[in-house]
Order: structure tokens, then sequence, then C-alpha cells
């Protein structure tokens, strides 16, 4: 195995604690917001295989009606899963660019 020196490029540099924490956090939200939507994905297929299994029963037509309103849910979560996405999306990135202030930090700022 050959030994990997670094040089001066990590020994000499300072790090500033307070960003890495706040882009480690944003990317914490970033991923956290994609498993959202994935389960929310999970979710409507398991929806749509259940109502399709219902849906196709023969000896229970009585079943028909729940198979279809499986179905229905599996739209509606599919809408809502990319509907969240799409919004935290745009909230982070209004965040990144400085539109939405935080209520605390400017109390914090007027009271010295």
């Amino acid at each position: 195995m050959r030994r990997v020196k670094f040089g001066k490029l990590f020994t000499g540099r300072k790090i500033d604690e307070s960003i890495i924490r706040e882009h480690l956090a944003l990317e914490r939200t970033k991923l956290a917001n994609e498993r959202t939507l994935l389960s929310y994905t999970q979710a409507a297929l398991y929806f749509l295989l259940g109502g399709l299994a219902l849906i196709q029963l023969k000896e229970y037509e009585e079943m028909h009606y729940i198979g279809y309103l499986a179905l229905v849910f599996s739209v509606l979560f599919v809408t809502v899963g990319i509907w969240r996405f799409i919004v935290l999306k745009n909230k982070m990135k209004d965040l990144l660019k400085g539109k939405v202030e935080s209520s605390a930090g400017e109390e914090e700022q007027e009271d010295p």
C-alpha cells in the first residue's frame, strides 16, 4: 500500500466550523426532502398495486370500490409528495438567497 501525503493543503488552512455546520445542515435538509418524496412515492405504489389487485378480483365485486379508492389515494399521495418536495425546495432556495429572514435573529439584533 502506498502512503498518501496531503502536504500543506490541509495543515495550513483554518476551517470556519459555523460555515461547515450550516452547509451540512442544508445538505441534511435536502436529503431528508428527497427521502420524504421517495416515501410518498413508495406509499403511492403500494396503493396502486393494492388497488389494481382489488379491482381484478372477480369473486368479490363489492371490493372494487375499495380498489378504486386505493387508486385515488395513489394519485393523491404522488401529488402531495411532489407538491411538498417543490415547496420545500423553493423555500431552501429563498433561504440561500436571503429572502427569508429569521424572526428570532431580527429580535436579537433590535435589543442591544
